[in-house]
Order: structure tokens, then sequence, then C-alpha cells
């Protein structure tokens, strides 16, 4: 390593450890060796602490043993390597910067100062589980940690925006010069925040370690590593989480400490300024530290020296376009022109035909453009998109439908709501300044498909109808065809098809786990359906979702087939031997970390809970989501224990081996509105049509306790039920 660069960082490090020592001795003085200590919503307590040392930090006593081995790693002593003997001092150097930053945001959280103005602050377990998705099907293929600022507003917001094109997930914050580069992008009205893949974290380098939080993370809720198991936790992070620090500015000597822990995790650096460059491989893929002073090209080297695999999705229109707008709002002050919501009427639908009753790359627009009307007004919209294809299946219709939203709502100032008839959008003001028309969408829509669908779409024409007349004409056929679709899907069971199919995306973070998706059992993080795993293997035959034939069956109670476990156990790295799909006490299937719910056995009332992911709050169990969730996560088979997507709360097979909904006592408020009218017709199927208020939510019970007797005196079903244990 460069003599310069390891000075800086053992010496950024002895500075950030005294900092931490003198802040616990204060914390110690003034509110007590008990006082409570952590972060909030995670199961981790603090997680660097947690993965690399095995400890359960929950006071600020049980700070003290961080702090000696902060300490320790500071010693120029080579018999004294927590990690591996080749790291030298550096490193062990950068490793003892992240334990004392995380000390010093967690005593700032004690003492009220965190999360700082307009920032994050600790990136929750829940937002690391919702976007879990996105992390594992290439959406979201790796994070930046942009410290510092640049030279300029612009050139900041070129960076970011650069970003963003490529779906980077970006993390900004830190200082220099006095200034950070979130308030250059909040100066520039640039929107921030998970929706839009930006997200500030802190306005000083210490708050850094926020990214590198979420990174460790990865490692404990998605790898199914256990605390202290730090060599194992830092070689997922370097071989599976693919992020990088990008430095704006002067690199201090805290952020050379910083950029130092970054890479025991595998993270290289990259600056724009004339920095010493570490360019051997050996802890990071690649190069470790790289500079890059021409910031047009800085992004580009980033992604290079990352390794980062990137898809950008090149759509013929005037506003940028990537997955990382998606989340993007237009306001109504920002708005030019909106349709649908309660304002109009619009629909979208897609519909199969004939290949010579397609002609590919016919847009036509039916009725006013964006030009032809005034600022603020509100269209109707009718987008009828015809598709044909050799491998093209009616039922694959309402996939390709569903789709509508993300394609529209990726390009920058377009809003997309809901689908179907139900739909809301809106075009910005600034995106009809750059050229945006409403013919667009059918040029999004056309290149899209044929983007994501080209294995199965070979023409796609779309018409776009904003007449009032014209939109009632065809929403009739677009509603009929919604009734057919639902009623098709209706009908399926998992008696009725040959085969299941598998999903193995997540296995880019949870080697071990899989899903295996049924006609009625969706996938546990609750995006893809059967028939949407059945279109994903005809888009791609080598691909993470394989049909796999049932087979023998060995238990129909119990939803257990011979080829089902031949194909899990070769596809779990031979660490799974069985399943049994519709029990959650006897082999069940296993989860990631992307789950929607958790399921959670409560003996004492012969039921079950459910907690959704967005609930934030207390249990009857005695655990929150994000603590039930990490004994759940990371591939392990747990019974009593199951991740689920929602709506399989509502599917005739829901642990129907162990009594299904009747077993259910508990469910957060938010879960079963959420459900509305599934949940009630389902509880009416079996047979109890006031099981909906039978079960208790937080407004009832939060203890085991109040729980019982809330079963009690409503009778619930489960306290008469055979006994789970």
């Amino acid at each position: 390593m460069s003599k310069i660069v390891a000075t800086a960082a053992i010496r950024g490090a002895k500075k950030i450890a005294s900092e931490a020592e003198d802040f616990l001795n204060k914390a110690i003085k003034e509110k007590g060796k008990d006082a409570k200590v952590g972060f909030p919503e995670t199961a981790f307590y603090l997680p660097m602490a947690y993965a690399l040392l095995g400890l359960e930090v929950k006071t600020t006593r049980e700070m003290l043993p961080i702090l000696n081995e902060i300490k320790s790693l500071l010693h120029n002593d080579p018999s004294n390597k927590l990690w591996l003997p080749y790291l030298g001092d550096t490193l062990d150097s950068g490793v003892a910067t992240l334990l004392a930053e995380e000390l010093i945001v967690a005593l700032r959280y004690l003492y009220g100062q965190e999360p700082q103005a307009d920032c994050n602050g600790f990136f929750t377990d829940t937002i690391l589980r919702t976007l879990g998705i996105q992390l594992v099907d290439g959406r979201m293929p790796g994070f930046a940690a942009v410290l510092g600022a640049a030279p300029d507003n612009k050139t900041a917001v070129d960076i970011v925006r650069d970003l963003q094109k490529r779906n980077i997930l970006t993390f900004v914050g830190s200082s220099s010069g006095g200034k950070s580069i979130i308030d250059q992008l909040k100066e520039e009205k640039v929107e921030m925040g998970w929706d839009t893949y930006i997200v500030p974290y802190g306005r000083d380098t210490v708050s850094a370690i926020y990214p590198l939080h979420w990174a460790i993370r990865g490692a404990l809720t998605f790898g199914g590593h256990k605390k202290g198991e730090a060599l194992k936790c830092l070689k997922y992070c370097q071989n599976r989480v693919f992020a990088f620090g990008l430095v704006l500015g002067e690199v201090d000597d805290l952020k050379y400490a910083t950029g130092a822990g970054a890479m025991n995790m595998g993270f290289p650096i990259i600056a724009d300024t004339n920095i010493p460059e570490i360019r051997p491989t050996g802890i990071c893929t690649y190069e470790h530290l790289v500079k890059e002073m021409d910031h047009k090209k800085i992004v580009s080297v980033c992604i290079e020296v990352r390794g980062v695999k990137v898809n950008i999705s090149e759509v013929p229109i005037p506003v940028a376009y990537s997955a990382a707008f998606e989340g993007e709002r237009v306001r109504r002050e920002q708005m030019y022109v909106q349709f649908g919501g309660k304002y109009t009427t619009a629909f979208e639908y897609v519909r199969m035909n004939k290949l010579d009753q397609v002609q590919d790359g016919k847009i036509e627009m039916v009725g006013p453009e964006i030009d032809d009307i005034k600022e603020g007004q509100a269209l109707p919209l009718g987008i009828v998109v015809d598709v044909a294809g050799r491998k093209m299946q009616k039922e694959f219709e309402s996939i390709l439908e569903r789709q509508v939203h993300s394609f529209l709502n990726e390009a920058m100032g377009i809003f997309h709501m809901g689908q179907r008839d139900i739909c809301w959008l809106r075009i910005s003001k600034d995106a009809k300044k750059k050229g945006l028309k409403i013919k667009h969408f059918g040029t999004i829509i056309h290149a899209r498909i044929h983007d994501t669908f080209g294995a199965i779409v070979d023409k796609v024409q779309v018409t776009i109808y904003t007449k009032e007349e014209d939109v009632n004409k065809y929403i009739p056929e677009a509603q009929k065809a919604y009734e057919e679709r639902d009623a098709r899907m209706a009908g399926m069971s998992d008696e009725s098809v040959e085969n299941f199919y598998s999903c193995t995306l997540c296995q880019s973070f949870a080697p071990n786990h899989l899903c295996i998706i049924k006609p009625e059992r969706l996938g546990l993080c609750g995006a893809y359906s059967y028939l949407d795993a059945k279109a994903s293997f005809e888009l791609n035959p080598t691909g993470p979702n394989q049909p796999i034939s049932k087979g023998e069956l060995l238990d129909a109670t119990r939803g257990e087939w011979k080829g089902v476990n031949e194909f899990i156990y070769q596809k779990s790295n031979k660490t799974l031997e069985r399943f049994q799909g519709y029990s959650i006490m006897t082999w069940p299937e296993t989860s990631c970390g992307c789950f929607e719910c958790i399921i959670a056995i409560l003996p004492e009332a012969n039921g079950f809970m459910v907690v959704n992911r967005e609930y934030g709050g207390m249990t009857p169990c005695g655990m929150g989501f994000s603590t039930l969730a990490g004994s759940v996560g990371g591939g392990a088979q747990t019974p009593g224990f199951m991740g689920v997507g929602r709506l399989y709360l509502v599917s005739k097979k829901f642990i129907s081996a162990d009594g299904g909904l009747k077993r259910i006592v508990w469910m957060p408020k938010e879960l079963k509105e959420a459900l509305g009218d599934k949940l009630k017709k389902k509880c009416q199927e079996e047979g109890d049509p006031d099981l909906i208020n039978k079960i208790a939510d937080e407004t009832v019970a939060t203890s085991s306790e109040e729980l019982i007797k809330h079963l009690e005196k409503v009778g619930h079903p489960a306290l008469k039920m055979p006994p789970l244990m």
C-alpha cells in the first residue's frame, strides 16, 4: 500500500477512535452505564459489532468491549490481527474506524443528534427487505456511497443522474470544503429518497457508516451468516454486494480511514482528486483506490473498477429513462397534464392478436396531444396495446399489462399509479418543456416490451386515445377481459397443473434458498405468481424460474412430492432434503429475506401470528418484525416460522395442513385492511364470517397475556383446535 495512504488512514483511525472513547466516557458519566443504545428497527443491534465481533450491544456498558477491540486493532503488532494476516495495519485501522464510527452514531442517537436534518440516518431492516427483490432481480445492480461535494451544483446533479441512469442506489453525504453534496442536490431541487435511488445519510464522514451498515446486514439478512462470522460476512460483501465509494473533493485522514474500512468489505474507492492510487488486486475484486478527475468519466470508472453489471434501457424519448425514476413523484404544482385517477376515465389494456393483424412499431395518437391543451388540464386516456408472437399466450396478457406501470414510471417526468381501469398518470412541466409527448407513452411501451418480453412477443402496436367518446367506446372490451382473466386465474389449483416453478432469483443473496411457486402460492416476495414464473421461463429457459415436475405424491395433506424434493435438494446446494408446501410445522419452505410477511407460532394461543414488514410495533411473540426476521431469513428451514407473500394468506392452501386461516390469532390492522374484501371472503369460505374480527390486532393486544384474554372473549376457533405441539 502507498505509505501516504497508510499513514493517513492510520492517523485518521486513531483520531476517530479517540473521539469515540471520549464520547463513550461522556455518555457513561452523563447517562449511566445502563443507558439504552441502538438503532431503530433492526434485529442486529450495532450491525458492525454484531457481524464482526459477535456482540449484542444494548447499553453503554456493553460498548466498552468494542472500544477495547478498536484499540487493539490500532497496535502495530503482527500477532494481533483480527482479519487475515496479509491485510496489514492499514486495513485493520479501517475496521477500527468502522467500529468507532458505529459507536459515535449510536451515541448520537442516544443524545437525539441523529438523524441529521434532511437525512435518513440509520437505514432500517424494513427498508433493506422492502428493496430486497430489486437487489436480486437486477433492477438495482449496485450501490454507491458518495462522500463530499462536487466542484459545482451542475456537476453534482450530473454525477447523480448518471448513477440513476444505471439504476445504482446512491447514498449521498459527508462534505468537502464546508459543503455537502446533499445541499447541492437540494439547491437544484433534485428529489431524494428511496423511491428515486438517491438517499442522503448525513453531512459528515462519520455517518458514512450507514451505507456500510446496509451492506453488512446483507450478509446477515440474505446470506444467512451468523453474528461473529467476520470473515464470512466480509467475503459475502466482497462477492455479492456490488458497492463502491465515490469521494468528491479533498480526501482527508478520516476519509482515508473510512475508505480503508470499506476496502475490507471489498468496496473500492474512486476519487476526483490527485491521490496516490492502489492498483494491485487482493481484497477488492479489481483495484482498491483509483483517481479519475474527469467528472464525465468518473461514474463509468466506478462501474468498471467494482465490476458492476449494468443494463441500460435505451428508449428513444427526450427525457432520461431508468428504473431509478420509478418512484419519482409529479406533484400538482409540477404537473402539466394528468389522466385518470379521480379526474377522468382512464384504462390500460394489453390484448393478444394474430401476427398479420399487428403492425410492429405503429404508434397511433387519437385525440388531443400535449401541445393542444392548457397547462393543468386533465384528459381521459385509453392505452390499447396489441401484441403478437409465435410464443405469445393469452394468459401472458395480464403479465405484460402489469408492466406498463413500471415501463412508464421509469421515464423522468412521468408519474404512474395503479393499473387496468384505475390508473392515474401525470406528465411534468419539465418533461413537456423537454419535448415529451403523450404519444411517447407508446414509444416507451413498444421499446420496453420488446426489450423485456422479446422471447415471446414479436410485434407491438400501441393506440392511445385522449377523447372521451373513444375511451368510453373501448373500455367495456377491456373490462370484460379483466373479468375473464380473474376468473381464469381463480380456477387454477395446485392439483390442476403438472408442473410447479422454482424461483432462485434470491440465490444471488441467499445461496441455499429457493421458492416453489404454485398456482395457490406466490413467491414470498409477493412479486412473482405462477403465471409470472411460467412467462419468465418462456422468456429465459435457463433463468431463475424453472419448471418442476411434481412426480409421485408423497403426502396430499401436507403437500409433498418426490419430484419437488429431488429438485430442492439439488438447487439448495444439497442443504435441504424436503419441503412440505402446506405446513409450517414440518419441513416448511425456506425464506430469503425479501418476504412481505412472517408467520410465527404462538404456542400459548395454539395458533400463529402474522406480521407484515411495514408494521413497526411490538407483537405478541415479544419481538418486532426486524428482530423476528433475523431468525427466519437466509435460507433457513425453521419449523413454526416462515416468510410469505401477503396474498398467500387468502389462498385455499394457506398452511392448510395446520388448520389454515383459523389458526391465525393476530395480525396488524394495516394488513387486515390491505387484504380487505379478499380476507372477508376467505373467512366466509372458512364458515366463520366473523373470524376477521376474532383475529386480534395491535389495537387490542400486543402481549401474549392481552392476546389470550381477547381470544377467550371472542371465542377464537384456534383455542379448540388440536394442539400444534
